[in-house]
């Protein structure tokens, strides 16, 4: 009997869902796209920093299969010709108080169309095309790169950059002649820029089937 009680309630479960999600498909969208392209892209213009360090998912999983934490900061620079310049630092506790890495990133962003997760939202593609820097910050950062990073790298110093564009760089999974690109959003709100949030399993935004669907924590405008 229980048995199928826990059958019967299974199979209502499962109806439930599909009538929840046919109606989801079914609903019109509230999205008006009242800021358009131009504006945002005008909007936009100038310096962003993160408010506070900020936590992703990292790819990398501790030994119980979960995933590691990854800290950081955001300064981000937009210009009028869709090139931009993007400043990480990641840090080894959530309070940002021991700089690990520096990375500086340069490139261009290509505009795919509005996002559905809000009004005004708009679909992008960051391209690291012009240049990619990385700058140890702790000696053991610095001893990782002296590892793994030789081929085609003078020694790794404390606080002195080296290009990895187009580089192999097995730290980030790079590989020889290949562009850093990510499938992102950008959404204006209140004079705070939002990216798409980072996929809770620690997928990168690498593919299009990849794109954030949700928002991240902002960064806000340099006066």
């Amino acid at each position: 009997m229980k048995k199928t009680k826990l059958v019967a309630a299974f199979i209502l479960f499962l109806a439930i869902g599909i009538n929840i999600n046919a109606q989801i498909k079914n609903k019109p969208s509230k999205n008006t796209n009242t800021m358009s392209l131009e504006k945002t892209k005008q909007s936009i213009q100038g310096e962003w920093k993160s408010i506070a360090p900020e936590i992703r998912p990292s790819a990398l999983k501790n030994e119980d299969g979960t995933l590691k934490p990854f800290y950081l900061s955001r300064h981000f620079k937009y210009n009028a010709d869709d090139t931009f310049e993007l400043e990480i630092i990641n840090y080894a506790d959530a309070f940002g108080k021991l700089a690990l890495a520096k990375m500086l990133i340069k490139g261009h962003v290509e505009w795919k169309g509005a996002h559905s997760i809000a009004d005004g939202a708009q679909k992008v593609d960051f391209t690291a095309d012009t240049a990619y820097e990385v700058t140890p910050l702790h000696p053991g950062f610095l001893d990782i790169l002296n590892k793994m990073a030789v081929n085609g790298f003078s020694h790794w110093e404390l606080n002195v950059p080296q290009s990895i564009f187009k580089k192999s760089f097995v730290p980030f999974g790079l590989a020889e002649g290949q562009v850093f690109k990510e499938y992102d959003l950008i959404y204006l709100h209140h004079d705070m820029l939002f990216w798409g949030a980072r996929n809770i399993d620690g997928r990168g935004f690498d593919t299009e089937a990849n794109r954030p669907t949700n928002l991240q924590i902002p960064m806000e405008r340099q006066k």
